[in-house]
């Protein structure tokens, strides 16, 4: 199973972004999408930011996977 997992961006440098979600930070690539901007919030996945989303849908986004988190349901 694949999964993007929502963080913010904290600070970009040549098409790389540092993004961060509880206190982690992670690198990824601008590559595919555009006009990112440093406290938006955006989709990592493999890492490469995805999509970018707004605050509310990476809130809601995150807790549903601490929920699943919670119940023992994450994926393997």
């Amino acid at each position: 199973m694949c999964l993007g997992v929502p963080m913010q961006v904290k600070t970009i440098e040549n098409e790389v972004a540092v993004c961060e979600i509880d206190g982690v930070q992670r690198e990824a690539s601008l590559m595919m999408i555009d006009g990112v901007q440093v406290g938006d919030y955006v989709l990592i996945h493999a890492g490469f930011a995805i999509e970018k989303i707004d605050e509310a849908e990476a809130q809601l986004t995150l807790q549903a996977l601490r929920e699943a988190l919670d119940m023992g349901l994450a994926p393997e």
